[in-house]
């Protein structure tokens, strides 16, 4: 018998956490999460050392979903930012590069662990409060009745992922087939209380990205062996298809009694006797007039000849996960016995047809009105289609939230640098009932408030990984990046042609100067959602997804500022 162990105390960390603990924990994984960020963020390979498959993306879900981290305040960052990424799909980088920089910045201040918090938190409530105001100089509102605006922000969010190898012409033409996709997705006829349909993803690996499209109804790929068939169904053109839905099997196997025993009648043939069952079940899908049979796992070869024979197509292993939107766009119930069927089970269909996409051949279930579509994804490879699947799941899920809460935040770093502005601004002469509420002084609350708009900054210069100078403007307080090595006597009108999310260009006379020059002063915000109207091409994020974000990076670097103790199972 080998030995057993008495089992170990937990290993309680007693003594505070020291800024050197927390930096050295945090540093490595800052450096990787940060050079990632933005449209030339730089691409991880990521595998577990010991075979597998091998994940090349810049996307935080993949990557924090596949790194392995141990440290305890890691844990907690990561936790956090992938939770975020669960409920909001994007902006999962700029959440954990604004913690990262917020638990470095605070640090490095001499004063109290609770002053820093107390006070970031209130200017956490001043920075929602503005970008909830109709005042804010960094949102702007989305109109449905014009898709400009809506495939812009579909367009960010795909030329923020660098794996999905898109050249312009791509991302537009995938940007378009998602914001159709979308449009498909939404009731004609919504009351008060709309529910969105549903848009499924088809993989279509090694095949041109121009290829992808967009088809209302449900898409299922056929297997060969129906290729030599031809559709058996004879309908009049007025005429619409009866459905059945099964969600068991139908292949005839039998159930595992488990511990119980099976008792068979003596001469009786089991396969038989399930077989005849099937059979049975044939002839009221029959009698039924079904014309179309779909199953979630296995039909009877004999069973799928049976009914070939009476004109009824079968469609069978189409999975759990088209089990819903078959559903949804057939009006069908699941069935999940092979006994008698009620009549109000089936479901309709207008038309059924065969496609083929490459080399692939399809049924396409065309519904008569419904709000369920199928996007035919293709590209140049697994890897590069993995990561375009993941931002168009990513688009579509940030469109439903605009949905919910109509506007934008203006992207390409100018949110970052126009809210640090404006924080500034605001603290230049502090209310004595605000330094009261937190318990500070004047000068503790400008060191505070310095380092939150730092931080802010320093997510904004995240996006230039090739050494440029940064600059901002005076007027708006937007983010302008020029190459790294330019002459000392060029002005800077000279350098810069767009600000980062392309509202204004170098046609003002808008006072640049280097960001980390900058001065406290109020940036301009009335002439936003005009200037929108009349620019070209906009980078925008979305407003739900970064407005949680910036919430969820302050409340969590104040988590990791006040812990005290560590205490770990080490058996």
């Amino acid at each position: 018998m080998s030995r057993v162990e008495a089992k170990k105390p937990s290993l309680c960390t007693c003594e505070l956490l020291t800024k050197e603990i927390i930096s050295k924990s945090l540093s490595v994984l800052r450096e990787i999460v940060t050079s990632c960020y933005g449209p030339s963020g730089r691409l991880k390979q990521l595998h577990n050392g010991v075979g597998g498959s091998i994940c090349t993306t810049s996307s935080s879900s993949f990557l924090f979903s596949n790194l392995s981290v141990t440290h305890p305040i890691l844990k907690i960052l990561t936790t956090s930012v992938q939770n975020h990424v669960s409920r909001f799909s994007d902006c999962g980088l700029f959440t954990a590069i604004l913690c990262f920089n917020l638990v470095e910045n605070f640090q490095r201040l001499n004063l109290s662990t609770a002053t820093v918090i107390k006070i970031s938190k209130h200017l956490l409530s001043l920075c929602t409060d503005y970008l909830n105001s109709e005042s804010c100089g960094c949102r702007i509102s989305i109109d449905f009745s014009n898709m400009k605006t809506l495939l812009c922000l579909v367009q960010s969010i795909l030329t923020s992922k660098p794996a999905c190898l898109l050249n312009k012409k791509e991302a537009d033409h995938i940007s378009t087939l998602i914001l159709k996709a979308f449009l498909l997705t939404i009731p004609e006829k919504a009351k008060d209380h709309a529910i969105l349909g549903k848009s499924i993803i088809i993989p279509l690996k090694d095949e041109r990205v121009m290829n992808s499209t967009v088809l209302p109804g449900i898409v299922i790929e056929m297997p060969e062996v129906q290729l030599m068939r031809k559709f058996p169904i004879k309908k009049l053109p007025s005429d619409v298809l009866k459905v059945a839905l099964f969600c068991i099997s139908m292949s005839g196997d039998i159930s595992d009694p488990g511990d119980g025993t099976l008792v068979i009648s003596y001469g009786v043939s089991l396969e038989s006797a399930v077989l005849d069952q099937l059979l049975n079940l044939g002839n009221q899908l029959i009698s039924d007039h079904v014309d179309i049979v779909v199953c979630q796992k296995v039909i009877h070869p004999a069973l799928k000849q049976y009914l070939h024979q009476h004109h009824i197509i079968t469609i069978d292993r189409v999975g759990i996960s088209l089990m819903e939107p078959l559903c949804e766009m057939t009006g069908a119930q699941t069935i999940g016995s092979l006994s008698l069927i009620s009549p109000t089970s089936y479901g309709y269909v207008k038309d059924l047809c065969s496609t083929n996409f490459g080399s692939k051949h399809y049924f396409h279930l065309i519904p008569n009105d419904s709000t369920v579509c199928s996007l035919l994804l293709c590209n140049r490879n697994e890897t590069a289609w993995n990561e375009l699947k993941l931002a168009c799941q990513t688009a579509q899920h940030i469109l439903q939230l605009t949905i919910r809460q109509p506007l934008a935040l203006l992207g390409g770093g100018c949110t970052e640098t126009h809210l640090a502005s404006f924080i500034r601004h605001t603290g230049i002469n502090v209310p004595e009932c605000i330094l009261k509420v937190n318990d500070c002084t004047q000068t503790e609350y400008k060191i505070v408030t310095n380092a939150f708009c730092n931080a802010l900054q320093s997510v904004a210069c995240s996006l230039e990984h090739d050494k440029g100078k940064i600059l901002t403007d005076r007027k708006y307080g937007h983010f302008w990046s020029i190459q790294p090595d330019f002459p000392s006597n060029v002005k800077w009108q000279d350098l810069v042609s767009k600000c980062g999310c392309g509202l204004y260009g170098n046609q003002e006379e808008l006072n640049w100067c280097l960001l980390q020059d900058i001065h406290s002063f109020a940036p301009l915000n009335s002439s936003v959602q005009q200037a929108t109207n009349s620019t070209g091409h906009l980078t925008l994020d979305c407003f739900t997804a970064k407005l949680h974000g910036l919430q969820v990076a302050v409340e969590t670097a104040s988590l990791i500022l006040d812990l005290s103790y560590i205490i770990e199972d080490k058996n």
